[in-house]
């Protein structure tokens, strides 16, 4: 029986890995739409938001069938637990390159990015996407170094996000009412996207650790193939 729970885990976090995996592709996409106004490559991602919600709520549904057979304690618990809680955070990062491939089909023929901020944005683009395979391969290996990138990462992305708002807060901004909301959203939205994946690695981290505040400056080997 014990073997069977920790094949059970073992299960649990392949499929936190591919639905990772899903929300790369996603963000990959919306954000080369988001920047070229490509319309048929937002379409994919909007359609493919739906798989991502399926493989989640299978992922639930697991983990919840293994609290009710199972019943784990201690650091297994902590394992279905945090589970849950990645699936919903890679859940709603695959909504925020949904949301991101929206505004490109709202405005489609015209540029999502205004004038001015194509560069702001090409870039917290590329961070996004960088941040989401690190994050995947933080899922796949427990590598805690990749955790710290991550990081390093968000603070970049928060310190784009700043300059956006600096931008539409100018006297020298020309921007129209639709253009700014536009550029406000999208820069939330990439903002938003990093975030979840740093709330993953600090509980990635404190899985390998058993500490909040610990630094993810280490590696950390599962045992048992239990980690998450």
């Amino acid at each position: 029986m014990r073997e069977v729970f920790h094949q059970s885990l073992e299960d649990v976090q392949d499929r936190l890995v591919e639905i990772a995996e899903l929300v790369t592709t996603a963000i990959e996409k919306a954000t080369l739409a988001f920047g070229t106004s490509d319309v048929a490559l937002a379409e994919e991602v909007i359609e493919a938001d739906i798989i991502i919600d399926e493989r989640a709520l299978a992922l639930d549904e697991q983990a919840i069938e293994i609290l009710a057979r199972q019943q784990p304690v201690a650091r297994d618990l902590r394992i279905v637990v945090s589970a849950l809680r990645i699936s919903a955070s890679l859940e709603r990062m695959g909504d925020i390159a949904e949301h991101i491939a929206q505004l490109t089909r709202m405005r489609f023929p015209e540029r999502a990015i205004p004038k001015g901020l194509k560069s702001t944005f090409t870039r917290m683009g590329q961070l996004d996407v960088e941040v989401s395979r690190r994050l995947t391969e933080l899922l796949r290996t427990q590598d805690l170094a990749l955790a710290e990138q991550i990081r390093n990462d968000d603070d970049k992305i928060d310190e784009l996000h700043i300059s956006v708002f600096e931008k539409v807060l100018s006297d020298s901004w020309q921007g129209e009412t639709a253009a700014t909301v536009d550029a406000t959203l999208a820069s939330r939205y990439h903002e938003r996207f990093a975030d979840h994946a740093v709330s993953i690695s600090k509980k990635v981290t404190y899985l390998a650790t058993g500490d909040w505040s610990a630094e993810p400056d280490d590696t950390f080997v599962a045992g048992a193939s239990t980690g998450v």
